[in-house]
């Protein structure tokens, strides 16, 4: 269009303006040269994919491992001790204490509501005095390190939804994930590996639980670069890392910078800034080649690095060779890395079904801690441990001498945070005499959030995103940051 007053005219300058800021200097050749730049240490700051070379203020951390335990774990069975239920085993839940608050329709025709008081024995621990349930020895013993929020709450009732209001601010799919949101504003710190990572495990609890998508660990409506890795525990940790028989790396950099010429072509025609997402993914990859199976061969950890991980540390797939593999991905600057470990949805037998369950992610979860604390990266490194929602004080199902279940109870539970800026050794919140509705200082997902994006220096309310005209954000128009937490 030749007149610059035509609407479609207009709306070629709005793309073109709108993609400029995405794309300018992201070339191949402008990447070339901040690779030789780097090299040769003449840039002092790290490539960034986001908006901002910098945080809004200085962080506290520099990166973010999230323990994500999928199911709900069971806050009265684990760290929320309740210790009057043992005389009210059995008696209904007053109505007092639930207030006509929404059932699951597992348990709404259930014609009675029988507190079940946890079996497992709690016992005090460390300086902080922090009650931890017996079925998490090594959590326990590391309680001085750890921050128990107790007062969690969420508005979702069931799994899907709760997942993904945890994971993207919003109930319903398509939003980023949070670490999408962490790649947006911060960037990557290594141009070998990408900036948030996932990693999958299936606990013994309920190995048959609720599945885990894609989606979750996807950027939503931002382009495809800001989405989560997922390295899977197969012989490939990344699906086509290896060049096909025949091609030499010769061949495959000569098809990727034919490929690139061809889209960078193609987006200067389109402004389409998905084009380079593309050409930034396929350049990942090529390195990935290289990092990633330096990254996933532990045969240089030492055996006390191994034995304090536990035996499940050496089977691929499993939460302790996840959590090993989460702090060689913190030591190598990966932004985000998030492990999701699933098997905590106790309907039924919950006695039978916990203990195997924690058994997978106490040690490991512990090791973490003081692993990253002895290399002197717990101080820069936030670690989040919880799930989506918690369980009912009263028992799903029949309850018996030796067995009981607990349904979905978004209204309370209990998360724990360890390192990069949050205080050790307290406990926030609190929760009713039968775990089931906050009574001191509620924290809601917003809240969480806009907590964890304070600490690696990034405001909350300033980190958006335009799409389809409205600006969005990871908290929405909620979040609080939790400050009496923070160290």
């Amino acid at each position: 269009m030749s007149d610059p007053t035509h609407p479609l005219s207009q709306f070629y300058l709005a793309q073109t303006r709108r993609h400029f800021f995405s794309t300018i200097g992201r070339g191949i050749g402008a990447a070339a040269l901040g690779s030789l730049l780097s090299k040769d240490g003449l840039t002092a700051e790290p490539t960034s994919q986001g908006p901002f070379k910098r945080p809004h203020f200085a962080p506290k951390a520099k990166r973010v491992i999230y323990l994500f335990q999928s199911g709900g774990p069971s806050q009265m069975d684990l760290f929320d001790h309740k210790p009057m239920m043992d005389r009210v085993r059995g008696q209904d839940l007053p109505d007092s204490i639930r207030q006509g608050q929404r059932l699951t329709g597992m348990s709404s025709g259930q014609e009675a509501f029988p507190v079940a008081n946890s079996i497992f024995k709690f016992k005090q621990h460390g300086q902080s005095g922090a009650t931890v349930s017996e079925l998490m020895p090594h959590i326990a013993s590391i309680s001085d390190e750890l921050c128990f929020i107790k007062s969690m709450h969420t508005e979702q009732i069931n799994h899907d939804p709760a997942i993904t209001f945890f994971q993207t601010g919003f109930q319903l799919a398509g939003r980023p994930s949070i670490g999408s949101w962490m790649t947006y504003g911060l960037g990557s710190s290594n141009r070998d590996l990408p900036s948030f990572v996932a990693l999958t495990s299936r606990g013994t609890g309920r190995p048959s639980c609720q599945p885990l998508y894609d989606r979750l660990w996807g950027a939503g409506f931002m382009p495809t670069s800001y989405a989560g890795v997922k390295l899977r525990s197969a012989s490939d940790p990344v699906l086509f890392l290896k060049d096909p028989p025949g091609m030499p790396r010769s061949m495959r950099r000569d098809m990727l910078d034919e490929l690139a010429a061809l889209n960078e072509q193609h987006m200067e025609r389109t402004g389409d800034a998905e084009i380079q997402s593309r050409i930034s993914q396929y350049e990942l990859a090529y390195r990935m080649q290289s990092s990633v199976p330096e990254l996933t061969d532990i045969s240089d950890e030492p055996d006390h690095i191994m034995e304090m991980y536990g035996p499940e540390a050496r089977k691929p797939g499993t939460f302790a060779a996840n959590a090993l593999l989460a702090r060689r991905l913190a030591e190598r600057d990966v932004r985000f890395v998030q492990l999701f470990h699933m098997g905590w949805d106790q309907h039924s037998t919950l006695p039978k079904e916990l203990p195997g369950q924690s058994y997978d992610v106490d040690q490991a979860s512990a090791a973490l801690i003081k692993d990253l604390k002895q290399r002197g990266m717990l101080d820069d490194t936030l670690v989040v441990w919880g799930g989506e929602f918690g369980r009912t004080i009263y028992s799903q199902g029949e309850l018996t001498e030796t067995s009981y279940g607990r349904d979905h109870h978004p209204r309370c539970f209990t998360i724990w945070m360890a390192g990069g800026g949050i205080k050790p050794g307290i406990s926030f919140g609190a929760t009713d005499d039968y775990s089931y509705n906050v009574v001191e200082n509620p924290v809601s997902i917003h809240d969480l959030h806009a907590t964890i994006l304070n600490q690696l220096g990034i405001n909350h309310e300033l980190l958006t995103y335009r799409f389809q005209g409205r600006d969005y954000r990871l908290t929405d128009v909620h979040g609080e940051v939790v400050k009496p937490i923070l160290a």
